[in-house]
């Protein structure tokens, strides 16, 4: 039995097409189900449901042979020791630094200044401005990321945007493009060796997947 990764939301619902194409249907929409774990069309094939911040975890420890993540996460999560074959290309968003629009971010950041930031990707909030020499004091959050600069809690925070349009609505403005996200697959190399033809098929299949033009 070969054991699938995903979240729900937006990862799950642009996994489906993809796995459409290579044949495998699943059998239940877990929007509707309370079921974590989900058979598919194919018998040696099941999806298992967790965060999406706990797919490299679930694939790193053997919980599940492969998964699909998002870079952002891949990033923060450090996950050395998996292998990641493809892009995706789905998920498509960007990590950015977004502020009020009465804050001098360019300026702070031009001079130097220490500046409060608040995010749930601290590892790479904190990579990004030490390349670039800024002093940052790092707030952990876990959401609603945009109340930080309206209340005075930071300054600034890091966080993925797809559209901008929750930023425009609670009037802040993106500063600055750290990197663009998409979603990779991600496999367990041990999983890798001992079930090596059937998950390079499913990863093949994928690929071919990626590959084919949008109709």
């Amino acid at each position: 039995m070969i054991t699938l990764a995903l979240s729900k939301g937006r990862i799950f619902d642009d996994t489906l097409p993809l796995l459409h194409a290579a044949g495998i249907e699943v059998l239940e929409d877990p929007e509707k189900s309370r079921k974590l774990i989900i058979g598919t069309s194919r018998p040696d094939l099941r999806v298992v449901l967790v965060r999406a911040s706990d797919v490299p975890t679930y694939v790193q420890q053997g919980g599940a042979d492969l998964g699909v993540a998002g870079l952002d996460v891949l990033l923060e999560h450090d996950s050395h020791g998996l292998y990641r074959p493809l892009d995706l290309g789905i998920a498509r968003c960007r990590l950015s630094v977004a502020t009020r629009a009465d804050f001098d971010y360019a300026s702070a950041v031009r001079q130097g200044s220490r500046i409060r930031v608040a995010t749930k990707y601290t590892q790479l909030a904190r990579q990004h401005f030490a390349a670039k020499g800024v002093h940052v004091d790092l707030i952990k959050l876990y959401g609603s990321m945009e109340l930080a600069p309206l209340t005075g809690l930071a300054d600034a925070i890091v966080d993925l945007v797809s559209t901008g349009s929750t930023l425009k609505a609670n009037h802040l403005l993106e500063v600055e493009r750290i990197m663009d996200i998409s979603a990779r697959l991600v496999v367990n190399q041990a999983a890798l060796k001992l079930q090596r033809e059937p998950i390079r098929k499913l990863i093949d299949a994928f690929e071919a997947a990626v590959a084919a033009p949008a109709a």
